[in-house]
């Protein structure tokens, strides 16, 4: 009787599918890009969960590929299937769902694959047929950097931590923070300027460049970098 995973027996062929999985994408697809294939264990038994890696700039069509051959490279295989960048944990859900819900859109990154084997696991009286979903949750533009303090600090601050005794910290991913394409010179020198307790500089700087004429929300990227009004309107006198 099959258990429910994990189990021995799903230990012991976690990594021959996962290899498999790879060698069938790189070699026999001849898909560029691809980093690693994460099969999901506890409970859908490596069958139903699948997360593929990929690494900064690989084009769109190669992401595809890879979804699509995962979905066919065995009959119960990859009900949910999953593209991230190579800087999210494939092994931690928290991270995988965290890619899903702010770099996927569901109108365009997600597809459906009808008539799928259903495979092992309760049978359906009302349709034997399952499906597949493929989600892109791979960066398609740069993001800002996420938002907690950098590498240096944050293992410095551990350093601190140990020193004083604490509980022993079993960090996750992210736990500190780097650039995902947006981080310029200027951000830069405006949290050097954080760092140095200066950080009036940059409250002067905003004061500055306060704009009465953008909507709100508006993409900074497409607004232009130049001093504003300090959003406020001067009530002109009365004659």
């Amino acid at each position: 009787m099959s258990q429910v995973t994990p189990s021995e027996s799903s230990c012991i062929r976690r990594p021959g599918y996962e290899t498999g999985l790879m060698q069938h994408l790189r070699e026999g697809l001849g898909i560029k890009g691809v980093y690693k294939v994460i099969l999901h264990e506890p409970l859908t038994s490596l069958h139903k969960l699948m997360v593929i890696q990929f690494e900064k700039g690989t084009p769109q069509t190669e992401i595809w590929r890879a979804m699509y051959g995962c979905a066919s490279y065995r009959r119960v295989g990859g009900k949910w299937i999953v593209a991230v960048d190579k800087d999210i944990d494939g092994n931690n859900t928290n991270a995988v769902f965290w890619a899903m819900s702010y770099r996927a859109k569901p109108h365009r990154d997600v597809q459906m694959l009808m008539h799928k084997d259903s495979g092992h696991g309760p049978r359906s009286m009302i349709d034997p047929e399952d499906s597949a979903v493929l989600i892109n949750a791979v960066l398609k533009e740069p993001y800002p950097p996420i938002s907690l303090p950098k590498k240096e600090y944050m293992e410095n601050a551990r350093k601190i931590w140990e020193r004083l005794g604490l509980p022993r910290l079993q960090p996750e991913m992210p736990w500190y923070g780097y650039d995902l394409g947006m981080w310029n010179d200027k951000l830069e020198h405006q949290a050097q300027l954080a760092v140095k307790g200066d950080f009036w500089e940059t409250g002067k700087w905003c004061a500055r460049h306060r704009r009465s004429d953008v909507k709100m929300n508006a993409e900074m990227r497409t607004v232009e970098d130049k001093p504003g009004r300090g959003g406020r309107v001067r009530a002109r006198k009365k004659k």
